[in-house]
């Protein structure tokens, strides 16, 4: 079997329910809006509310500066739109609040001329990639949970200590978040 292969897809944001995918989003620009802790705050509550509503399973998460990866399942559509199209808005939507009240100098970093909106807090086109298989399920998550040792980042000196991940649920069993969903429950 080639393992190096198994990642070489063609690009694609869009994703189906009943899939497990291993999701990217970017911050427009590759601002770090999410050095602050509130903003990880409004990720992490935005998730937590699609998995109580029954529109998402999430699997492994890591939130860091400027981006965040996520593997995760569509369940089922939330209202007229997928759950992750509802997360972008929701979550853009509450960030961007706070910083109008705080720092219009910082929300003016957003500021696109787009006929659809008067600012972009996430990068178009988001990379989703199919987990068609175990194998893949366990390398991003693997990647996922390493992402914050990267030299670029330090963040933390072992996966389970970057409180902004969900390694220590699978070192500990342990859900600080209460919506996290074990993979190896769903994938033999």
């Amino acid at each position: 079997m080639m393992i190096e292969n198994i990642f070489k897809q063609e690009r694609n944001s869009k994703m189906i329910e009943g899939e497990v995918y291993f999701w990217t989003d970017t911050i427009k620009d590759w601002y770090c809006v999410f050095e602050n802790p509130l903003y990880k705050q409004v990720v992490l509550n935005t998730m937590k509310e699609l998995v109580e509503r029954k529109k998402v399973i999430i699997y492994a998460f890591v939130i860091m500066p400027n981006h965040l990866h996520i593997v995760w399942k569509m369940v089922q559509m939330n209202g007229k739109e997928m759950p992750y199209a509802s997360f972008n808005k929701f979550t853009s939507h509450k960030i961007f609040e706070d910083m109008k009240s705080k720092s219009m100098s910082k929300l003016m970093s957003f500021k696109v001329d787009d006929q659809e909106r008067k600012f972009r807090l996430w990068q178009r086109d988001p990379l989703a990639v199919l987990m068609d298989s175990k194998v893949k399920v366990e390398q991003k998550i693997d990647y996922i949970h390493r992402n914050p040792l990267q030299e670029k980042w330090s963040l933390c000196e072992s996966p389970e200590n970057y409180p902004y991940s969900s390694a220590n649920f699978y070192m500990t069993g342990f859900d600080n978040f209460g919506f996290l969903t074990d993979y190896r429950n769903e994938f033999y």
